[in-house]
């Protein structure tokens, strides 16, 4: 039985080519990417210990394996961070003893006053599980029309994945799919794998678990919105974390002059300017 160490190694391996890494070409294998004796000698273990990590019969590689798994697969700085933590996972210290908490609904009212300050710009709290909390009018407004905040509780990964809207309104639906995927590893255990047992993963399909087993650390870019109003908005995101609360705090930025046109339209349009928080 296979572990989510030994799956991301295995997928990063899969999918670095070999002369990337100024490896020379052998020829035609029944796999793609780099083959298992190359990552072994790169990283100075043998190949039978990789092959251990991988399927999940070595559960405990020590840091300097790690370290070494992630110099020779040439890991970018997020990456390396994932594969510590998936190492974390993989060895127990995130077991049902040491786990966190469920993550709060409950927006503390200093980020409540910290929405109100950001009007009439775009911000919105949400969770690792992708539950939206809080957001601004402004919020309300680039997403009005799309679905996504008509439930009583809104949920940015159940929309993703369960809602046909959502490949339109998301310009770029596969990349915000692996991002929401990925941030399911993030979530607290024990919140997020009841969740995703007892009510998405029946909805969404292999289209979820599959992006869960490839491991893709995102990039996090522009985010592309098709708005139903018929305007195409471009946003940059800077993110504040609220570690306290497990939540993280969400500004979205018009990242040219026509967005922020757009999005002026839209508010001219608005009859409404209030805050609208979610608990």
């Amino acid at each position: 039985m296979g572990t989510p160490l030994g799956d991301f190694i295995r997928s990063k391996r899969d999918s670095v080519q070999p002369e990337t890494l100024g490896l020379p070409d052998r020829g035609r294998r029944r796999s793609p990417g780099l083959r298992r004796t190359d990552l072994a000698a790169r990283a100075g273990i043998s190949v039978e210990y990789l092959t251990r990590i991988e399927q999940g019969r070595d559960r405990n590689p020590s840091v300097a394996v790690v370290n070494a798994l992630a110099d020779a697969l040439s890991l970018s700085p997020a990456e390396r961070g994932h594969l510590r933590y998936l190492t974390k996972i993989t060895g127990g210290e995130c077991n049902a003893h040491t786990r966190p908490a469920p993550p709060p609904r409950h927006v503390r009212d200093a980020v409540r006053q910290t929405l109100r300050l950001l009007e009439p710009g775009i911000a919105v709290v949400t969770n690792r599980l992708g539950d939206i909390l809080a957001h601004t009018s402004a919020y309300q407004l680039v997403t009005n029309g799309s679905g996504l905040l008509d439930t009583e509780a809104p949920n940015l990964t159940r929309y993703v994945f369960t809602d046909p809207r959502a490949r339109t309104f998301l310009t770029d639906w596969d990349d915000i799919a692996d991002e929401q995927a990925f941030d399911l590893w993030l979530a607290p255990t024990a919140e997020s794998s009841e969740w995703f047992t007892t009510e998405l993963a029946p909805l969404a399909g292999p289209e979820l678990t599959r992006r869960l087993n490839r491991h893709v650390v995102p990039q996090r870019g522009v985010l592309r919105l098709s708005h139903p109003a018929g305007c195409e908005l471009r946003l940059l995101r800077e993110t504040l974390e609220l570690p306290t609360d497990a939540q993280q705090l969400t500004v979205l930025l018009p990242a040219d002059d026509e967005t922020a046109e757009a999005v002026e339209q839209l508010r001219r349009r608005s009859r409404s300017s209030t805050l609208r928080a979610i608990s």
